[in-house]
């Protein structure tokens, strides 16, 4: 007993120098617990760095000495020093010799535009709900109405005021609900968000390809920039302040989610020293891809948009104007001289609502005049990305001639040689005064 009570002693009064590591090595002896009752620890008379991993960036640590505390819960304080190591941390992109500041702008370029997808993707289905939606609750609306009034037109012991009011209820709330329908065009809006969504995936596509393939510049970055904003106006989210598209405009005006090239065009005659896989033939031959996208395949999808655009503005307004007059007989029925009549007429006219609201929203008419939109907005993208490409005089800063031809020939639908066939008889139907039977593209 005495010899372990002079140890205790001994050691609560023993002051450790050294680092953390020898105290967790003094810890480790048989006795050690007695050694946490009293055990003190002085500053370090010198320092030690702090060793990691093998990371030539690792500063040394500053000359600092911290400790920590800890109670031990039977009223002392037990003090463990610990050393805290400075690490410097860098940036995931940073510009180096290897990698430019332009290729990093289009890193996060490419990250606003997989946002963009998903949201464009996400609100597309969602407006697509709206449009089953509202269909059909409009529908059973209408044809609850109808049924109503017809119970009332037989007139066999009903209770006329119940059916009465919840007819005109029912057919007014219907009215409202076509005219927020035929406002926003549910159907037209999922295809918007389509489109864009497409737009969106391309234009990243070709991002990764310029910084795959090419050496990223300044100007291709805010080229890329300008894209993502034309895409933001053409296909807007908003469906209030007025920035939704007009869905009954005066006539059909073709979509731009393209930037528009401003530059004057120059003199058609100029001379042009040819190279870069340019000639003479094969500018010849784009021009006269562009008379037919002009002549033809533009005004047909123009044609066919202002069609699309004539039904679905009578649609609209005979629906709602359908559903407005059941709602006004149902106010009359019940009454002694015209309630037959009236009850009759809230049937037919909200039959016939259904029978509209179906065909318009069912059939998704909105939807195909935007895809008519789309279209020309298509063929107008081709025709000025073609005119573009050939007012520019120094052909070393167009795009190389074969490439240009075989990306003009897949977006027609055609292979090279049915591109060319194409050309020369638009140059010989142009002569012979004959309007040519074939359109550009071959897709749609």
């Amino acid at each position: 007993m005495d010899l372990y009570s002079n140890f205790a002693v001994s050691t609560r009064s023993l002051i450790v120098i050294g680092s953390s590591v020898a105290i967790n090595e003094a810890l480790e002896f048989p006795l050690g617990f007695l050694y946490k009752k009293t055990l003190f620890v002085s500053h370090l008379k010198e320092e030690q760095p702090c060793h990691m991993a093998s990371s030539p960036s690792v500063p040394k640590v500053s000359n600092q000495n911290l400790s920590e505390e800890f109670n031990t819960g039977d009223g002392f304080i037990n003090t463990i020093p610990y050393e805290k190591c400075a690490v410097t941390t860098t940036p995931l992109l940073q510009e180096t010799s290897s990698v430019s500041m332009a290729t990093m702008q289009l890193y996060a370029i490419l990250e606003t535009v997989a946002d963009r997808v998903e949201m464009h993707k996400n609100i597309g289905n969602q407006r697509e709900n709206w449009n089953t939606l509202l269909l059909n609750s409009t529908n059973m609306m209408i044809l609850t109405a109808a049924t109503m009034a017809g119970v009332t037109a037989t007139g066999h012991g009903v209770s006329v005021l119940g059916l009465k009011l919840g007819s005109i209820l029912l057919f007014s709330g219907a009215t409202a609900t076509l005219v927020i329908m035929n406002k926003i065009q549910p159907s037209q809006l999922v295809e918007e968000q389509r489109k864009a969504t497409k737009l969106f995936k391309q234009l990243g596509s070709q991002v990764q390809t310029l910084i795959t393939v090419g050496s990223p510049s300044k100007e291709d970055v805010k080229g890329v920039m300008a894209k993502i904003l034309v895409i933001d106006k053409a296909y807007p989210l908003a469906l209030l302040g007025g920035v939704m598209l007009e869905k009954f405009p005066e006539s059909l005006e073709h979509a731009v989610w393209w930037p528009r090239n401003e530059s004057q065009k120059e003199n058609i005659n100029r001379k042009v020293e040819m190279g870069n896989g340019w000639t003479k033939e094969l500018e010849s031959e784009m021009r006269e891809i562009v008379e037919v996208i002009k002549r033809k395949d533009s005004q047909d999808y123009e044609r066919l948009g202002n069609k699309a655009l004539k039904i679905n503005k009578v649609l609209a307004t005979s629906g709602t104007l359908l559903t407005g007059i059941a709602a006004l007989a149902s106010t009359f029925m019940g009454s002694s001289n015209i309630g037959p009549w009236a009850a009759t007429v809230a049937t037919i006219t909200g039959a016939l609502a259904s029978a509209v609201n179906t065909f318009e929203h069912g059939g998704q008419v909105g939807m195909v005049f935007e895809m008519y939109r789309n279209n020309a907005g298509f063929f107008k993208y081709i025709q000025e990305s073609i005119e573009s490409t050939l007012d520019e005089s120094d052909v070393k800063k167009r795009e190389h001639g074969a490439l240009f031809e075989m990306k003009v020939a897949l977006q027609l639908g055609r292979s090279l040689s049915q591109l060319r066939n194409l050309a020369k008889k638009s140059t010989y139907s142009r002569i012979e005064g004959i309007p040519i039977d074939e359109f550009a593209s071959n897709l749609f």
